[in-house]
């Protein structure tokens, strides 16, 4: 998967086409991603103990990674991916438009 936790992203397609947010967890057994404000659900949940817990929560609920389309941090505009070798054989992710490579910190 080329989207990785931490990334910018934007939404393409869907009840919220057009918002960015930060990518929380990747689920890559179900090409699913939680990206940050986006896909919101209302949870409701019992009182655990005496006094605390209990009510709505509203969390993020994941979203189809087909939804979406990376951010490049360098020139702040959605662009595909490539691959790129460097010198000391590591594998890193490409901007296709501007071609500056990506950092992969997890």
């Amino acid at each position: 998967m080329k989207i990785k936790k931490n990334d910018m992203v934007k939404v393409v397609s869907g009840n919220y086409s057009g918002k960015t947010g930060k990518v929380l967890k990747v689920i890559p057994e179900t090409d699913r991603l939680i990206v940050e404000k986006v896909n919101l659900i209302k949870r409701h949940t019992r009182e655990e103990a005496q006094g605390q817990g209990g009510g709505i929560i509203e969390k993020e609920a994941p979203i189809a990674r087909s939804n979406v389309i990376l951010i490049c941090p360098k020139c702040n505009r959605p662009a595909r991916t490539g691959i790129a070798w460097l010198a000391d054989n590591r594998k890193v992710r490409k901007c296709k438009k501007c071609g500056e490579t990506l950092s992969d910190e997890d």
